[in-house]
């Protein structure tokens, strides 16, 4: 008697393995992510051209300069970024361009560590009055910096001093906070740090103008209301 032979099992068809949906939000998301970065840089860039400058006397006057703080060195020495930023506040304030120095930074975070001193101290030593020096101790960030230059201070128009690599984000914040600024770029920095500090500013950029546009957050440390400039001897 003849065996029945087995039934022909039918064609196995190929499976595709089935992306994740993180995966395919991730490969379809990140270019338009990196499109829009792009043009969030290039509205700010564009924004704040030729409202930057090189030579002190070429500044138009203003009331206030506003010098972002910078590392300052063990035993409260400012470093070259910081030193080359208050240099050129100096040079302004001797060639008139502004009437006083607003020194923003972090003073606040720890009781040993306060780059306003660090700068007030640096700005005294090459002749600018008391008088003229302002510091904001709650500078923890050029958001924080330019919100309170306006909100405690009373700021209406300055210069930012700062690097040229940091301008466009400082100028472009401070305007939208409600500061008519233009900026003076300080002496650039050199080496593994100016490769650094641009790695680290085009994140901080697209941080700033969402806090500018969409969130305006109150700064990390809003403080009391500050004497305007314009109101101190």
């Amino acid at each position: 008697m003849r065996s029945a032979l087995p039934a022909a099992r039918p064609p196995r068809t190929a499976v595709l393995p089935r992306r994740p949906f993180w995966a395919l939000l991730a490969l379809c998301g990140l270019p338009l992510l990196g499109i829009a970065a792009a043009a969030v840089e290039a509205h700010m860039t564009a924004t704040t051209n030729g409202a930057t400058y090189t030579e002190a006397g070429a500044v138009p006057r203003r009331p206030v300069a506003i010098v972002f703080g910078a590392q300052v060195l063990p035993g409260g020495s400012p470093s070259r970024a910081l030193a080359n930023r208050l240099d050129d506040a100096v040079a302004l304030y001797r060639a008139g361009r502004v009437e006083r120095l607003l020194l923003t930074g972090d003073g606040s975070s720890s009781e040993y560590y306060d780059e306003p001193a660090v700068m007030r101290a640096y700005a005294l030593e090459r002749g600018v009055p008391d008088a003229a020096i302002v510091q904001d101790t709650a500078g923890l960030r050029t958001y924080d910096s330019c919100y309170r230059a306006k909100a405690a201070f009373g700021v209406e128009s300055a210069v930012l001093v700062t690097q040229a690599y940091h301008l466009p984000r400082a100028i472009y914040t401070c305007e939208r906070l409600g500061v008519r600024a233009v900026g003076f770029a300080a002496e650039p920095l050199g080496g593994r740090a100016a490769g650094a500090a641009l790695r680290r500013e085009h994140p901080a950029r697209w941080l700033a103008w969402w806090q500018v546009t969409v969130t305006r957050p109150a700064p990390r440390i809003p403080g009391p209301r500050a004497a305007a400039l314009d109101d101190r001897p």
